[in-house]
């Protein structure tokens, strides 16, 4: 009996599940991170670029190649390992390396990236960080280097994954250009968890960068914003008090509402993606199961104090974005059934007049007509009497006679004639 056959996606499906596995890093390490993002038009980018980026890369260490058309990549570079992937609107290199070095953060260990690999990015840096795995001291004792490595007044820390370990963080740019993480684990913490921690900072650090890039858009356009709320409010003012024409306001409503549109159509894909991004911080939080570390500020409440105002904000600047939008489409079809009425009336005073128009030229037909039967009569009595003058004589009738016994009969007969034919071309109506 042959298989029952599969749909053709049954095993890439399921295989994307498991595509980007979790590093697995022993304690103590370190991590190099990288996120690159095309300035603009990322998400239709040219993504064969980052894969040509990702190759050069490893040409220069001398690694295998990913195979065609990957969007991820895990595999040794040198002593080194190497995770690439590549998302909608950037890709992110993370470089894991064994040991502490000799000094914590050293800015020397970006440089397994090399300068001139990084002159060729196809795109800018969206975010970059150092992220230090050491063992967890006893008693604690952690306090001491953290005042040391970053600034007090940002610095969040918690006891995460069921206290396995301590992570810590201020989410600020060092003097050479990264942001730090340390992570403190306790001895035997497995090495995919370890991995899971560090995996879970960089996508916090990533994906914070990029809905903030939301909120740069939306302080972009604020003040435009503000201005066409004026100019609609201004309009719907004009539009109730009837200060100017309807057909000019509805004009200038229709032009706000165009750049209304044009407005979301530039902003929709980004706000949409800011709020993708921020339900990914929201998540990768959630997932490291924070407890409060020495009356330390928690991640989450970082984010709360910090980063979230800026999502509101966001959020905010798209409702109202949305609110002008519908508030510029109802007054424009409020002023446009406003014209539409006027005009209706217009076009019932015309065709009053139209009628009265009508009725005129009924009665002066009609004036006409009784006209042209006399004067066809007057005609028609001259030629009938030059017809009968002859007989005058025979029967002693004086001309005057003749011509005023022929005037009744005469004109009967025009009106009569005049009639029918006025008859005969209402029967058979206007003609084309």
């Amino acid at each position: 009996m042959p298989p029952i056959q599969d749909h053709p996606l049954r095993y890439s499906l399921a295989n994307e599940l498991h595509a980007r596995p979790f590093p697995a890093l022993k304690t103590p390490c370190r991590a190099v991170f990288l996120a690159i993002k095309k300035a603009k038009g990322a998400a239709s980018r040219d993504k064969s670029l980052d894969l040509r980026h990702l190759t050069d890369l490893l040409d220069r260490y001398g690694a295998p190649h990913p195979q065609p058309g990957a969007t991820h990549f895990q595999g040794a570079i040198g002593r080194h390992m190497l995770k690439w992937e590549q998302h909608t609107e950037f890709v992110t290199y993370t470089v894991f390396l064994e040991g502490l070095g000799e000094r914590p953060y050293d800015a020397a260990d970006f440089e397994v990236f090399p300068s001139e690999w990084l002159d060729d990015a196809p795109g800018v840096r969206v975010t970059s960080c150092l992220i230090r795995c050491e063992i967890r001291p006893e008693g604690d004792a952690i306090s001491d280097p953290l005042d040391d490595w970053f600034v007090p007044e940002s610095l969040a820390v918690s006891s995460v994954i069921d206290d396995e370990a301590v992570i810590a963080g201020d989410f600020r740019i060092d003097p050479a250009g990264h942001t730090r993480f340390a992570v403190f684990t306790r001895q035997g913490v497995g090495q995919r968890r370890v991995g899971r921690i560090v995996q879970r900072l960089t996508e916090i650090e990533t994906y914070k960068a990029m809905s903030m890039l939301g909120f740069t858009r939306v302080k972009a356009i604020s003040p435009r914003m503000g201005e066409i709320d004026s100019e609609l409010t201004r309009l719907m003012e004009v539009m109730t008090q009837g200060e100017a024409p309807a057909e000019e306001t509805l004009k200038a409503l229709l032009a706000v509402s165009a750049e209304l549109e044009a407005l979301s159509a530039q902003t929709s894909f980004r706000l949409g993606a800011t709020g993708a991004y921020e339900a990914i911080v929201e998540q990768r939080i959630d997932v490291l199961r924070e407890e409060r570390w020495d009356g330390r500020q928690t991640f989450r409440e970082f984010m709360t104090r910090r980063y979230d105002p800026a999502m509101r904000t966001v959020k905010s600047a798209e409702r109202r974005l949305g609110t002008m939008a519908e508030r510029a489409m109802r007054a424009g079809d409020l002023l446009r059934t406003r014209v539409e009425v006027e005009r209706s009336a217009q076009n019932q005073q015309l065709l009053e007049s139209m009628n009265q128009r009508a009725d005129m030229q009924l009665r002066l037909q009609k004036t006409v007509e009784g006209l042209s039967v006399v004067a066809i009569s007057y005609y028609a009595v001259s030629l009938a009497a030059y017809l009968l003058y002859p007989l005058a004589e025979a029967v002693g009738l004086s001309r005057g006679m003749l011509t005023a016994g022929v005037v009744l009969p005469v004109v009967l007969a025009v009106w009569w004639m005049i009639r029918r034919i006025r008859i005969q071309m209402e029967k058979q109506g206007p003609t084309l």
